[in-house]
């Protein structure tokens, strides 16, 4: 059995190719295989979001903290906040960040396939992440 505390692994900037604005990840568990769960404590500052990506099994998102939006490619973009639990299907293309004046946190949770968690893809543009937030 690991036991690891919480706070062990420092934090981190995130790769700004893939993300625009300020957003600092936590890793939370990067299980070694055969397991394949892997989570970070994620916060955006306002504004802050991740590229258009994909997850080979999909990832739930579980919003603890301020406020924030998510795209799926082609649906509206939708508000979050805290305690809201998103799931969004393996291979859809979805983008997730912070609202335009508050900051945001999630813990994200994925799983890897064949060693690959997430595919990173173009940025989201300005005027599709201010669209006006949809049903």
């Amino acid at each position: 059995m690991d036991i690891q505390a919480c706070g062990s692994v420092p934090s981190r900037r995130v790769n700004p190719d893939w993300f625009t604005g300020t957003v600092w990840q936590d890793p939370v568990v990067e299980a070694p295989a055969p397991a394949r769960i892997r989570s970070a404590w994620v916060r955006f500052e306002p504004s802050a979001r991740t590229n258009w990506h994909t997850h080979p099994l999909g990832q739930t998102l579980v919003i603890v903290a301020g406020k924030g939006r998510v795209q799926t490619w082609g649906g509206p973009v939708r508000e979050v906040r805290a305690g809201d639990v998103v799931w969004i299907p393996p291979g859809e293309k979805h983008w997730h960040g912070a609202a335009p004046d508050v900051a945001m946190e999630h813990l994200a949770m994925h799983e890897s396939l064949d060693g690959k968690h997430v595919d990173w893809l173009e940025r989201v543009t300005d005027a599709d992440y201010g669209a006006p937030l949809g049903a």
